[in-house]
């Protein structure tokens, strides 16, 4: 028969391309709900209840459009196990259906491991500490390395490295960023600090920006957060105001014939060269 999922060529492109462009076997049809069963490699662990009564509703009003990927189980006969679209199925369930469209396809663990990632990853379903799992996944137990990650993903290799480094973190930050108390911007800073939940702690009480974590944590590397501190407030509060108006660390020092010193701290020479053209074209 002819493979609904043939599309263009090329992994990291989305579901359906993975499918079109290998060779495995398909068949339409629907199924009782009550013979799906979840996902063992399931990547997202976490299905927020708003968006899946969101879900249920449309489900009510228009039905399940995009239908469900399954294979069957291989450890329970008549049954047939999830792949992609466990939102849906269990939206589906809410709404009280007795059956679902799916699209039956044969596949071994790689590979609904694979289509699995694919869906969520491409539909941004994935919380960031989900993507790493996943990612780790595919290497501990999949024979796969960053690079193979990264070609098949679509991503670049820095990013499948950084989002690695995310597990790293103390399994209470790991928590607090799969509960969406810090971002993962901010947990990137964290990493291979000694006093990271204390710092992660310090951003969720003070709702620091990804910015103010910088440079709280680039104070605390230097030391000079010690030093700033027998600073005139008025000064330091100016030095934040710049800093967080300009995108550099500000340093303001202060004599007392009313002279002093005001530097810049840049991380590149795009920003030395925005910098110097600002001065020029304002002065």
């Amino acid at each position: 028969m002819i493979n609904p999922f043939k599309s263009k060529k090329g992994l990291g492109r989305g579901l359906s391309s993975l499918i079109g462009d290998s060779d495995i076997k398909t068949s339409s049809n629907k199924i009782s709900i009550s013979s799906i069963v979840p996902n063992k490699n399931q990547p997202r662990k976490i299905f927020e209840k708003e968006t899946l009564d969101e879900l249920k509703n449309s489900i009510k009003e228009r039905g399940i459009i995009q239908p469900l990927i399954v294979r069957k189980s291989d450890d329970q006969d008549n049954k047939f196990e999830l792949i992609a679209g466990e939102r849906r199925w269990q939206a589906a369930q809410s709404a009280g259906l007795h059956e679902v469209p799916v699209v039956v396809i044969e596949a071994d663990n790689l590979k609904s491991l694979e289509l699995a990632i694919i869906e969520n990853v491409q539909r941004k379903d994935l919380n960031p500490i989900e993507e790493a799992e996943s990612y780790k996944n595919l290497i501990e137990n999949f024979g796969y390395d960053q690079d193979k990650v990264s070609k098949f993903i679509g991503k670049s290799r820095s990013h499948i490295s950084n989002s690695l480094r995310l597990l790293t973190l103390p399994k209470k930050i790991i928590d607090m960023i799969k509960n969406q108390k810090i971002s993962q911007g901010h947990a990137k800073i964290l990493i291979g600090l000694e006093n990271a939940l204390l710092l992660a702690e310090k951003v969720i009480k003070k709702k620091l920006s990804v910015r103010q974590t910088e440079n709280l944590v680039r104070l605390l590397k230097s030391g000079s957060i010690i030093r700033s501190s027998r600073k005139d407030p008025n000064i330091i509060a100016t030095e934040n105001e710049l800093t967080d108006k300009i995108g550099m660390r500000v340093f303001l020092k202060s004599k007392k014939n009313n002279s002093g010193v005001l530097s810049f701290e840049y991380k590149g020479i795009d920003q030395l060269d925005r910098l110097i053209s600002v001065i020029k074209n304002n002065y």
